[in-house]
């Protein structure tokens, strides 16, 4: 049985670049490089804006397992999921660098974390 980590945000009063909060195509992008920073690995995604100045859903799937989020512009609210398995490796440090970069660049004025180890 492999191990994983998951990292669960509720990010309120998010002070960010507001393309983050409604721009899928930004959001989207930022993200995979994000990953890719993290050293994780992409295998796909999707992301789908709920229209101008609304929020977006995304999720990036990743050969370690994945990256997702919803945003709600109206509300500076963000929803924010990272979990790796680490069958091969220890993938715990990506993850704990992922979500960092995810919450710097949200900049949330009252996050509520969740950290689950699964087994």
């Amino acid at each position: 049985m492999a191990a994983g980590l998951h990292l669960i945000g509720d990010l309120y009063g998010c002070d960010s670049d507001p393309r983050l909060m409604t721009d899928a195509a930004y959001l989207e992008a930022f993200c995979k490089q994000a990953v890719a920073d993290a050293g994780l690995t992409t295998v796909g995604s999707l992301f789908h804006s709920f229209g101008e100045d609304s929020g977006v859903t995304g999720v990036v799937v990743l050969a370690e397992s994945h990256l997702s989020l919803h945003t709600w512009p109206e509300d500076g609210y963000v929803t924010l999921d990272v979990y790796v398995c680490s069958y091969a490796c220890d993938n715990s440090a990506k993850a704990e660098a992922l979500f960092k970069t995810m919450m710097d660049a949200f900049d949330p004025e009252d996050p509520h974390l969740h950290r689950v180890v699964r087994a």
